[in-house]
């Protein structure tokens, strides 16, 4: 179900099951996969690539370059970020126009999930099941598993697939679950 309100442009593409709430803008040459939630007065921006089962919290902004792999969560009010060093006009004062800056891609890999209200820096990879705890700056990689939280983010210790904080180590690298069991290690 695509809102009426919401805008698509007509080269985008949306995968099958996918709901798409009103107010929402998707821009062009956007690829967004099945089955996945984009909530209202969100702003997907062009040549942006959503996986499916993807779910996107209101009033959220994805800018170019962003690549969101499958089963990832996006709270609202987050923003992913292309630009290292915005600025509006050149230094001559001529306005800025696409080709004036270098667009630097976010990746955002399977199942992580990112806090409302958090800010994603340009050039950030957010690795496999990582966690980014809500109002966060991210402004490095995250590790598989990873949590991170604060302003710049840090890594204040390892998520499992189930959404918990891992606390159980079998050794430096793999962890058990005390919530549903699941062995997670760190090196695969």
């Amino acid at each position: 179900m695509i809102s009426k309100k919401a805008i698509i442009s007509k080269n985008a593409k949306i995968g099958k099951g996918t709901i798409i709430w009103h107010n929402t803008q998707v821009r062009e040459n956007t690829e967004i996969g099945e089955y996945c939630i984009i909530g209202k007065d969100c702003y997907i921006d062009k040549n942006v690539k959503i996986g499916n089962k993807v779910k996107i919290q209101n009033s959220s902004n994805i800018y170019s370059g962003t690549i969101i792999q499958d089963e990832v969560f996006i709270g609202p009010n987050v923003n992913i970020t292309n630009d290292k060093f915005p600025r509006a006009t050149n230094i001559d004062g001529s306005l800025k126009k696409e080709g004036d800056w270098t667009l630097e891609n976010v990746l955002i890999e399977k199942g992580s999930s990112i806090g409302a209200s958090s800010t994603i820096t340009p050039g950030i990879t957010i690795h496999q099941f990582a966690m980014v705890g809500s109002g966060s700056v991210v402004t490095k990689d995250i590790p598989k598993y990873g949590l991170v939280v604060g302003n710049p983010a840090r890594l204040a210790g390892y998520i499992c697939r189930c959404g918990k904080k891992l606390s159980h180590t079998i050794n430096k690298k793999i962890y058990k679950c005390k919530y549903c069991g699941l062995l997670i290690n760190l090196d695969k």
